[in-house]
């Protein structure tokens, strides 16, 4: 099958494939900041869904960093996070696995012929240690992917994929061909910012919450069936909405 045939998968990574955990946030910000890991306060309501860089910063400046300081503070970041995932990944072996379907859901959709990838708010160098650890990368085309280390605005992100969707497979992406399985408000608004089809799995917000978010799907679970009729359903009916599957 002709892999641009069967359409474009794009998944966030934290809350969706794996679950999520600040404690990798929570030492790159103390170590770029000098502060101690226990005088980490995160912002209510600024961090799921969003970019490391904008996590970061807010999350130092709720921590009693001068703005300008939390701003400054950003190339340090980037260094910390890169070697907190480094040094963590036993740790994070042992503490996130991927949600029961992740692997095998990634694994059919290859099969069937999408292409797939990633859009997420962490830092490249983030992303790629936790899908390698996680055993989640071989079907996964991170050559065009969306990371937090291209754009600070996660609304951005999308643009970014379709250009290097475009350099790598010689198409303009066709945002109609295009599914993006998240778990989060800001994924949903992210998609829809895009243009592009939407479903999210109910793994850390209940389903009643999300469909008032309106994606056009609403999954219980990865179950890799499940997934699979969603991105065939999405495709087939153009996107309209439904709120179980």
């Amino acid at each position: 099958m002709n892999h641009r045939s069967a359409g474009l998968v794009i998944w966030d990574v934290d809350g969706t494939l794996i679950p999520a955990d600040l404690r990798w946030l929570t030492r790159a910000i103390a170590r770029a900041y000098g502060l101690a890991q226990s005088a980490v306060n995160f912002p209510d309501k600024k961090v799921h869904g969003y970019t490391d860089e904008s996590i970061a910063v807010d999350t130092a400046i709720a921590s009693g960093v001068d703005p300008s300081d939390a701003e400054a503070g950003i190339p340090a970041f980037r260094q910390a996070i890169a070697a907190v995932m480094q040094e963590g990944r036993q740790e994070f072996a042992e503490v996130q696995p991927p949600y029961p379907g992740a692997a095998a859901s990634i694994a059919e959709l290859h099969d069937r012929g999408f292409i797939q990838t990633v859009l997420t708010g962490n830092m490249r160098s983030a992303a790629e240690v936790k899908l390698h650890v996680a055993g989640l990368d071989e079907f996964l085309d991170l050559r065009i992917g969306g990371f937090g280390s291209d754009e600070r605005d996660r609304f951005q992100l999308p643009a970014v994929v379709g250009r290097r969707y475009s350099a790598i497979y010689g198409d303009q992406l066709d945002s109609s061909r295009v599914i993006v399985i998240g778990d989060a408000p800001n994924d949903i608004a992210c998609a829809r910012h895009a243009d592009f089809h939407v479903a999210v799995v109910a793994h850390r917000i209940g389903r009643q919450e999300l469909t008032t978010y309106e994606p056009d799907l609403v999954l219980d679970s990865l179950e890799p069936m499940m997934v699979m009729a969603a991105a065939s359903s999405l495709l087939s009916s153009g996107g309209a909405r439904a709120t179980a599957c």
